[in-house]
């Protein structure tokens, strides 16, 4: 388990990551690979999505693009601070301070999750990946962007010590073991690294 992928370190961690955070965001995920990213989710306008991880709200915008009923989750104050100021606290998104291996949500409560950056940091994926099917309806489908990993060797350790990074191997194993059935992965990246993440778009069962 990398450094990061503790909750404590990873709150500790963001404090201070959410002051730089926008800044730093685009060279890695951006509007481009955003745009891309929701067209695999494809959202009805009356769609109700939950951004788990929303940080300061990038995804959450994107979102918004396609859907006024968009509600958004963060176990880090700092990141949903940063959200708060470009959002309300209610005006535009419902926010909750939370943990995604514990949704504070109802059963069948969502259309659609959307989650970006942010499996990386989860020391459960699939326990949080099973209440991502839990909370959203059947039928309904789930998008994660997570950190493709590398092909060196070398960047492979280093990556290990960091944090989750994970092949479409690995991803097939955690969304069938969460109960998934159907999905499907995509790398992505900016220009300079066009795979360096990999997004899944799951489906929730009919059967639910």
């Amino acid at each position: 388990m990398g450094v990061l992928e503790d909750k404590g370190r990873a709150r500790l961690f963001y404090r201070y990551l959410s002051t730089v955070y926008d800044r730093i965001n685009p060279f890695i995920w951006n509007e481009e690979m955003r745009t891309q990213a929701l067209e695999m989710l494809a959202l009805d306008a009356d769609d109700h999505v939950l951004d788990v991880g929303c940080g300061t709200g990038f995804g959450t915008e994107g979102l918004l693009q396609h859907t006024d009923h968009v509600y958004g989750l963060d176990q880090s104050e700092g990141q949903l601070e940063k959200a708060w100021a470009k959002f309300g606290k209610t005006d535009h998104v419902a926010f909750t301070f939370g943990d995604a291996e514990r949704l504070p949500f109802a059963d069948d409560s969502f259309d659609a999750i959307w989650s970006s950056g942010s499996i990386e940091y989860w020391p459960n994926p699939v326990t949080a990946l099973r209440e991502f099917r839990r909370v959203v309806k059947p039928g309904g489908n789930v998008l994660v962007v997570g950190p493709n990993y590398p092909r060196s060797t070398v960047f492979q350790k280093l990556a290990d010590a960091i944090m989750l990074f994970y092949d479409e191997a690995e991803a097939d194993r955690m969304f069938r073991e969460a109960g998934f059935e159907r999905f499907e992965h995509r790398t992505m990246g900016p220009a300079y690294k066009p795979d360096v993440a990999i997004t899944t778009l799951a489906h929730v069962p009919d059967d639910d």
